[in-house]
């Protein structure tokens, strides 16, 4: 993980397994310069010569201006279907006069270099890496088509010794089924960045930015830049991040927390782009703009599930590399074995026709067009998918594990009990101290010991050198004294005496347990109560309803998680676990042959979601969204969890079945156009072959776009 210098010092007490790991606004820049001019541009038009599309063989292939490809190849595809026979057979609407012939050698040439030179692109790359697989296949068939026809028109209009069929026809229409296929799929793909982009438009268009002589002039929101003082008013869109210079408002953070509810913001306060502003107004200190923010973060993270490649594609690539090798068996067979009990120029035809045929058009679709549909229908569920395999192992989870507070629970802690240990200090003291200390963490906990100083009107002290304890809490100096806040299991590794019936009193109620020590004495106990979100029971029982087995970890005491687990009806949990002892479950649950997912919302959380099988984050935006899981779940909600696997398991369906159909083609024609069944009357027309490979691909396309996520 990156290092942020604006991040807050964090407290990590009994329960503070994600405390000083939880997402820090400040991390969160908005894009605004980037992404707001994005929100105001047609995707659909954008120009593809920047876009690149992982083509086969593992490699990514630029593929140019896809739409502008299709449109050409289709236009010159009219005059070779008008002005030649197709597949040799004469149309209904054929025309044919003097010259005819070289209009449609011309269109042809045009499209095959043109429309087709992305696929003999991909092809060499294949060839390279000695893996002939999808593209090889492509280029195998179009090449054929058209080094054969030329050799057909060669012997139709100058030496005349015999009639030979060409393929022109069969060119055109290769080339333009299969551009217009993955422009389909860009399409499909485009939409998940689409749901996305939607995000950026929450951004205004400018800002009110005020200068060192008080002068407030308004600016476009490229051109403002860190350090600016803007003015929000009431409703507006807050242009960038910031610190609250001055002014109270109530703050809507939906796009960031998925919560509707308004956050009281006052002076120091950080503020997000693109959250709206109450009633009050606003004097804000821009401390981000630019790439490095969360719309931007957002975008990287579907533009790498766009690019990366998965194993099922892996598998249907390597579908086609037995198909080529197939196709280049049959046609050799086919040539010498018609060519002895025929001719050679029958021979030779059945041969073109076996590389032809072969093309997979259906194949090559099979696998990207799900993966496109299922990562549009994901990111318009709020869940950003990082890697595509996540897609391919979710059916197969055996064991969810689960962070408990913030993604089973609301991680909104209230102080339940204060009380002091010792006579020279009463409880709104020790209470008064311990808020000195929180006020440098932002975890939940220390939010509730605030609020509960706030309630009670104490004032606080200033605390200097507040240092995080690792897995334990923290410590500092106040009016030269230094204090610590600490877990009981801190107080028994140092065999520091403390009350343990008293402790498990409170830790039976549900509580997290903390507390105050100096000099290793201990000055307080403070038991902390957070609560259940109100969705959690259901998610856990639609868990079970899938054969999923849920497992709680958490930082906290094991009275605690075995309450909260009893509420959610979890009869695994592991309690009182560091955030390196999370990977060690997850290890352990795959060595006895589960398939796990760890689901976390905070950078501690790293090394499980790396671990797991699947990892998703609670929380969008953060580093360990970025670095560590699979999924995002932008919502925070973890019923999304229930949604993930959903869509996964109906994609893996639709995979498979995409795979049948597009394989299940070339298996049976290929064969056939090599006359496998000629000594009983059978064989394959070329053209025939063309029209059930259009009805393959047709019914792949249509197959992959029916996919829908029935929650």
């Amino acid at each position: 993980m990156t290092d942020n210098k604006n991040a807050k010092q964090t407290t990590d007490h009994q329960m503070h397994d994600h405390h000083e790991m939880k997402m820090d606004q400040e991390q969160m820049n908005m894009a605004s310069e980037s992404m707001h001019d994005m929100s105001h541009h047609d995707m659909s038009n954008m120009d593809m010569h920047h876009m690149d599309m992982d083509m086969g063989g593992g490699h990514m292939m630029h593929m140019g201006n896809l739409k502008q490809k299709f449109w050409v190849s289709l236009i010159l595809m009219i005059p070779i279907l008008i002005f030649a026979p197709v597949m040799g057979i004469m149309m209904p609407f054929t025309i044919m006069f003097p010259g005819s012939e070289w209009i449609v050698l011309i269109a042809a040439t045009i499209i095959f270099f043109y429309g087709g030179r992305p696929f003999f692109s991909g092809a060499k790359a294949e060839l390279q890496q000695r893996k002939p697989a999808m593209m090889t296949l492509i280029a195998l068939g179009t090449g054929v088509a058209y080094f054969y026809s030329i050799y057909a028109f060669v012997v139709n209009n100058f030496t005349h010794s015999a009639h030979v069929m060409d393929f022109f026809s069969e060119l055109a229409t290769l080339v333009v089924i299969m551009l217009l296929g993955h422009w389909i799929e860009m399409n499909a793909i485009m939409s998940a960045g689409n749901a996305v982009e939607k995000m950026a438009q929450l951004l205004p268009g400018e800002a009110h930015v005020q200068l060192a002589s008080g002068q407030i002039i308004d600016k476009k929101l490229t051109e403002v830049k860190v350090d600016d003082i803007v003015i929000v008013r009431a409703g507006e869109s807050i242009p960038a991040d910031g610190k609250i210079l001055s002014g109270t408002s109530d703050v809507n953070e939906s796009l960031v927390t998925g919560e509707s509810k308004a956050v009281k913001k006052d002076v120091g306060a950080s503020v997000i782009g693109g959250s709206v502003n109450g009633d009050g107004s606003l004097t804000v200190k821009v401390t981000g703009t630019g790439e490095s923010g969360y719309l931007s973060q957002v975008m990287q993270l579907v533009k790498k599930a766009q690019q990366d490649k998965s194993k099922t594609e892996t598998l249907a690539d390597k579908v086609a590399g037995w198909l080529f090798y197939a196709a280049l068996i049959f046609g050799v067979l086919a040539f010498i074995l018609w060519g002895i009990n025929a001719d050679i120029a029958t021979g030779l035809s059945r041969m073109v026709a076996v590389l032809v045929i072969a093309c997979p058009h259906a194949l090559g679709l099979a696998i990207p067009l799900v993966v496109a549909r299922s990562t549009s229908i994901a990111a318009a569920n709020g869940l950003l998918i990082q890697q595509r395999d996540a897609m391919e192992k979710a059916p197969a989870i055996t064991h969810v594990l689960l962070d408990k507070t913030g993604t089973l629970t609301e991680g909104k802690f209230t102080v339940n009990t204060i009380k002091s240990l010792t006579p020279d200090l009463t409880d709104h003291q020790a209470l008064a101290l311990m808020a000195s200390l929180e006020q440098h963490s932002s975890h939940p906990i220390a939010t509730g010991v605030l609020n509960a100083a706030k309630a009670a009107q104490l004032t606080l002290e200033e605390a200097a050198d507040v240092e995080t304890i690792k897995g334990v809490g923290l410590s500092g100096s106040i009016a030269n004294q230094t204090y610590q806040i600490v877990t009981a299991a801190y107080l028994q590794k140092q065999r520091i005496n403390f009350d343990q019936a008293q402790y498990d009193q409170l830790a039976a109620q549900g509580n997290s347990i903390s507390y105050l020590i100096s000099e290793q004495k201990p000055l307080a106990v403070l038991a902390v109560g957070d609560q259940i979100k109100p969705d959690a029971a259901k998610f856990i029982s639609d868990l079970k309803a899938m054969a999923i087995t849920p497992v709680m970890l958490t930082g906290d005491n094991q009275q605690t998680a075995q309450k909260v687990a009893q509420v959610l009806g979890i009869t695994e949990f592991k309690g009182q676990l560091l955030p390196e002892d999370k990977e060690k479950v997850v290890r352990e649950y795959q060595s006895q042959g589960n398939q796990v997912m760890m689901v976390g919302d905070g950078v501690n959380d790293a090394p499980a979601l790396v671990r797991a099988d699947v990892g998703v984050a609670i929380g969008a935006g953060t580093d360990v969204a970025i670095d560590s899981a699979d999924v995002v779940l932008v919502q925070s909600d973890p019923a999304d969890v229930v949604n993930f696997i959903r869509l996964a398991k109906a994609a893996k369906r639709k995979m498979i079945e995409n795979l049948w159909w597009g394989a299940g083609y070339n298996v049976i024609t290929i064969p056939l156009a090599a006359g496998i069944l000629a000594p009983i009357g059978i064989i394959v027309n070329p053209a025939v072959g063309a029209v059930i490979m259009s009805m393959s691909t047709i019914i792949v396309a249509i197959n992959a776009m029916t996919l829908k996520l029935k929650k």
